[in-house]
């Protein structure tokens, strides 16, 4: 099946409504990016360096996922609201358009993503654009795509254009043979889903151009993420999101994980903060191009005790979905992040007690705490 046409489908599917109108015609080559351009084997790149008055100009691709219009809420309250813009394939809801600059980028497309660049002056790049681990494993060729292919794109017009540039990992990234409890930066990754090679790729393809042509690349290996006001994106730890929504309306969840699977997590609160203290951190303190960070660490049975603190009739049933079940086995049980506490001073705000009454309480729950025997 053609990508384009995939892609058209996993837009419709993951919106809600049809698919068909949500990209405009054209031909392949065009959307697959291949403008022509070329880095020369002896280019030498260096990001510009900003002093403490100059504010970045910011784009954040991949923008209406997860993550991206989080950080550019709270990228704009440090830069300033139009110094940071979101983009992305889809058309934005409007409180999004009109909560700052909002464009159209296409990853795949280097041409436009270039003129992006080049006309509104980037200098600071957040490559939030992917397919997650359940998704990516129901439309392969899509993922390698928009997983590799856009990150090529990315990578060369960071490098021609001098930017800073952020892309996320994930805790995909590792695999069955890595070490899991806990797992460092540097071990065996060997992961087993287009979504994790994808993201071992960017890794080291990020670190090969900041070595070779000396691109400004950083990373943060993710865990799982926690967001009160986005849906669940098609990630195999979205289980700890869709459990709120569902324990303020019906009061019961079905889980798709094993009571006992236990995963790194962390409140997105921490994380947009820990993607900009690593953007902001000096060159030099950086002894690595790629951190884990981490903030806590539970089980489905853990979160569901912690729920029952608030709502004392909640009730958790499992009924396993066993690609997601695989894939979770696979991932580490819990991140050793000492060299990002180290190298740049990160430290997490939330625990299980805090994460759990900040959702709750977004979602308008009247929070019911129970008496301890």
């Amino acid at each position: 099946m053609p990508v384009a046409r995939m892609l058209r489908q996993v837009v419709g599917q993951m919106l809600g409504r049809p698919a068909c109108g949500c990209w405009t015609s054209a031909p392949l080559a065009r959307f697959l990016g291949t403008s022509p351009r070329q880095i020369p084997a002896d280019a030498n790149f260096y990001s510009s360096s900003f002093s403490g008055t100059d504010q970045p100009r910011v784009l954040i691709t991949g923008g209406l996922g997860q993550l991206g219009v989080g950080l550019a809420n709270f990228l704009r309250k440090r830069f300033g609201k139009d110094n940071v813009i979101l983009s992305d394939i889809r058309k934005p809801p409007d409180h999004i358009f009109h909560g700052g600059p909002f464009i159209y980028s296409d990853i795949l497309d280097y041409k436009n993503l270039r003129e992006i660049v080049v006309n509104n002056r980037i200098t600071w790049l957040f490559h939030y654009s992917a397919l997650l681990s359940a998704i990516g494993e129901a439309n392969v060729s899509l993922a390698r795509a928009v997983n590799i292919t856009g990150l090529h794109n990315v990578l060369d017009v960071a490098a021609e254009h001098n930017l800073r540039l952020f892309v996320p990992s994930t805790i995909g990234a590792f695999g069955p043979t890595s070490p899991r409890n806990p797992t460092p930066d540097i071990c065996i990754q060997r992961p087993r889903t287009i979504y994790g090679v994808s993201k071992v790729h960017a890794e080291l393809m990020g670190e090969y151009y900041h070595y070779r042509y000396g691109l400004d690349f950083r990373c943060l290996r993710y865990p799982g993420i926690i967001s009160a006001d986005s849906q669940p994106g098609g990630g195999t730890t979205d289980y700890a999101v869709q459990i709120f929504h569902d324990a303020v309306k019906n009061g019961k969840f079905e889980c798709n994980l094993k009571s006992s699977t236990r995963l790194p997590m962390m409140y997105i609160d921490d994380c947009l903060r820990a993607t900009l203290e690593v953007m902001e951190a000096p060159a030099e303190s950086l002894s690595m191009r790629t951190y884990n960070v981490n903030a806590m660490s539970f089980t489905p049975e853990d979160l569901a005790q912690e729920l029952l603190k608030h709502i004392p009739e909640f009730q958790i049933t499992y009924n396993v979905d066993s690609v997601r079940q695989a894939i979770a086995d696979s991932w580490p049980m819990n991140f050793d992040d000492s060299n990002a506490r180290k190298d740049w001073g990160w430290k997490h705000d939330f625990d299980l007690p805090e994460l759990v009454t900040t959702m709750l309480n977004f979602h308008g729950s009247d929070t019911r705490v129970a008496q301890a025997n």
